[in-house]
């Protein structure tokens, strides 16, 4: 023990040893402080010089050596060609890697292979295979630290164009699939608490300017990781068609099916693809209610009741499913599952189920956007004339711009869908004709409720 705790501190007398040396570099200082000011207005060819002299001499000085060389080795990467850009490329890999050496509490191994792979892809200089190892051996060792949304993406669309190539299998595919979605949902729901503590205040009109300008990042970063899920699905696309997923299944069930993580996901996929007419549906179905009696199997045990049209059996299922979850997301993601099964017999009680989704946690903002669809496919249904029809379009569009605004990575849905919907709304004729401007028009049907008439 002695002898370990004794090189554990000439090791780390040595590392102080070395970084207190180079702060007392007056050169490496005086050129820190140099290039400093030229990145400040962004000339960085007159950085360069200066800021290569300290990164090669005194690297552990400062972290600036690593995050404004970045910037540095970025702008050369840029603006050359030829032999000298290939030296910057191979300059700011060398600067990645050595970033975790020098400053490793603020670069992660997932961080800096995330960076690389972006590097890499951006300048065609690593095949699918070479990028998708890099990124695969990323996410298994350090998941926690995986979190940028570009190389999420690349991560699995190197993994798709592999399959594509016949080099991977269909069920890595799923795998991966799933993961890194899994990992999108978590990421995004961090944004999203944060997002809930402001929006009030927002709304109260009491947020500080440093409120303001963390609710604007805290909304890119979601419309972000909701562009990237988006980019993922698509180029899933085709190879999760239930053409594909029931055979696949069908080929694992015997030897999966003793394995709840497969078998939720094989339930989870064709119930999200719905292929839930198929008879291995209830299969898996049935194997994971012996494996595991989840809220999600209630779920699913409703869903098959729907289909056979005992809608009071399916209520109650979905009532045990919301009972049982314990978790606010996951009780709320249910519950919109239940709302989008319950819209088939029923809008008002698919309109129930949203709500108990939002009830559960307010930053559903799916769950908003199929209010706003249930109330737009009963426009013909609300109302005596057809001004009073069309009004409804008002409130959907409500409905759908408060979904962007609880999350902000379905802003991209939810603004065309306000768009659409407003476009069928009265007109501004419409309005004038009307008399109606100003006014608040309530609607008898099921929707309840009311919306004031815009003005003119």
């Amino acid at each position: 023990m002695k002898k370990e705790l004794y090189t554990m501190l000439i090791a780390l007398f040595g590392v102080l040893g070395i970084a207190f040396g180079q702060a007392q570099n007056p050169e490496c200082m005086t050129n820190l402080s140099i290039y400093a000011e030229h990145i400040k207005v962004k000339n960085f060819d007159a950085a360069y010089e200066p800021w290569k002299m300290v990164y090669e001499s005194c690297p552990g000085i400062n972290k600036a050596n690593f995050s404004y060389g970045e910037k540095i080795l970025d702008y050369k990467i840029e603006n050359s060609s030829g032999a000298e850009k290939e030296g910057y490329i191979k300059d700011l890999l060398a600067l990645y890697d050595k970033s975790m050496e020098y400053f490793p509490k603020n670069y992660s191994k997932a961080g800096v292979a995330s960076d690389k792979a972006s590097l890499l892809y951006d300048n065609k200089k690593a095949t699918d295979g070479e990028l998708y190892d890099m990124l695969s051996k990323a996410f298994a060792e350090d998941r926690a630290n995986f979190d940028n949304p570009k190389a999420l993406y690349l991560y699995f669309s190197s993994l798709v164009d592999l399959h594509k190539a016949g080099k991977k299998e269909l069920q890595e595919v799923f795998d991966v699939y799933d993961d890194v979605t899994e990992k999108i949902e978590e990421e995004n729901d961090k944004i999203l608490t944060r997002i809930e503590i402001l929006l009030p205040k927002e709304e109260a009109g009491t947020l500080t300017s440093k409120e303001k300008r963390q609710l604007k990042s805290y909304n890119s970063y979601s419309e972000n990781y909701g562009k990237i899920s988006g980019s993922i699905d698509s180029k899933l696309g085709a190879l999760a068609d239930c053409d594909n997923l029931i055979p696949l299944y069908q080929k694992s069930y015997e030897e999966k099916k003793g394995d709840i993580t497969w078998v939720k996901r094989a339930v989870g996929r064709m119930f999200s693809k719905e292929c839930t007419d198929d008879p291995l549906f209830r299969k898996l179905f049935e194997a994971q209610l012996a494996l595991e009696p989840s809220a999600s199997a209630y779920l699913y045990g409703g869903t098959l009741k729907a289909k056979d049209g005992d809608n009071k059996g399916a209520i109650a299922d979905f009532d045990k499913a919301a009972e049982l979850e314990t978790d606010a997301r996951k009780k709320s993601d249910i519950l919109y599952k239940a709302a989008t099964i319950a819209r088939k017999f029923s809008k008002s009680q698919a309109r129930s189920y949203a709500q108990k989704a939002i009830n559960a946690y307010g930053s559903n903002g799916k769950a908003y956007l199929l209010i706003a669809n249930l109330y737009a496919s009963s426009a013909n249904d609300c109302g005596s004339t057809p001004f009073e029809k069309r009004a409804v379009y008002w409130k959907a569009a409500e409905m759908a711009r408060q979904a962007g605004r609880v999350d902000p990575s379905l802003s991209g849905r939810a603004g065309q869908a306000a768009a659409s919907y407003n476009a069928k709304a009265p007109s501004k004729t419409d309005i004038f004709q009307s008399g109606m401007a100003g006014k608040t028009l309530s609607f008898p049907c099921w929707i309840g409720g009311s919306v004031t008439v815009p003005n003119l």
